[in-house]
């Protein structure tokens, strides 16, 4: 079973990694030509939703979705763990149009940058914290007046399945500025999509959508408890999960 589950797996990387060779090839010639919602359509949400269906067809990666009721019509602020690379293209493919935090230094790497320019994320420079928050706080707002969801990963980096990171405020921060809730996220992708090294198990992943969270108050004050809130709820949810409370990583938060 080990043996197949391997060749499973790298006929999966072989898959993913041509399609997305191709993909960016025919994306950077007919992105620029499209409005941005049908670019982000093209572009992100058809290949991430391939990308989800590849391992699910190969390698086995099923997942369950719980609470799509609580998903308001208006898009606003997810906040949501990050265990692996799985949830990245879920929640690209399933909320459009997205736009999400990356590193300001991807825009620069040639032809992938150049594509995930036109997508108009919030590019923010990481090894400057407090421009960071600037960065996310006036892109952000950009995003969210143009009628995109804005996707935080408050953790700020992978953290893996029985710990939790530590919820940076720039997520909550953007949603209390913009008079919206966040929406909270909480699923167990790590489970079956480790952040490191290229194994693979079959399972199912559980994504968990939450209700809206809303502020009570402006200020400070206000955007701590409405963080403090959604870590919380994240916990409990992973908790749930796992048959155990996560530990506190030492890992992540970084804007």
């Amino acid at each position: 079973m080990a043996i197949v589950q391997a060749l499973r797996i790298t006929l999966f990387y072989l898959l993913l990694s041509s399609s997305s060779f191709f993909w960016c090839l025919i994306s950077l010639l007919v992105a620029p030509l499209l409005p941005f919602r049908q670019r982000y359509r093209f572009v992100v949400q058809a290949w991430c939703n391939c990308a989800v269906w590849l391992a699910k067809v190969i390698v086995g990666i099923r997942y369950e979705v719980r609470g799509l009721e609580h998903i308001p019509e208006r898009p606003c602020v997810i906040l949501a763990n990050h265990q692996s690379t799985w949830e990245t293209f879920f929640l690209s493919g399933f909320f459009e149009p997205l736009s999400q935090v990356v590193k300001r230094e991807l825009l620069r790497v040639p032809f992938f940058g150049w594509g995930m320019a036109l997508l108009k994320p919030i590019a923010i420079d990481r090894s400057n914290p407090k421009a960071a928050l600037k960065q996310m706080a006036k892109q952000g707002d950009e995003r969210l007046k143009q009628g995109a969801w804005v996707l935080v990963f408050p953790e700020g980096t992978r953290i893996q399945p029985g710990q939790i990171g530590k919820f940076s405020r720039g997520g909550a921060a953007l949603a209390v500025n913009a008079g919206l809730p966040v929406l909270p996220i909480a699923h167990n992708a790590g489970e079956f999509w480790p952040k490191v090294g290229w194994s693979k198990r079959s399972g199912t992943v559980q994504v968990i959508i939450g209700a809206p969270m809303y502020a009570e108050g402006e200020g400070p004050r206000a955007i701590a408890e409405l963080n403090e809130r959604a870590f919380q709820w994240v916990r409990q949810q992973q908790t749930e999960l796992r048959g155990e409370e996560p530990q506190l990583s030492q890992l992540g938060e970084t804007a």
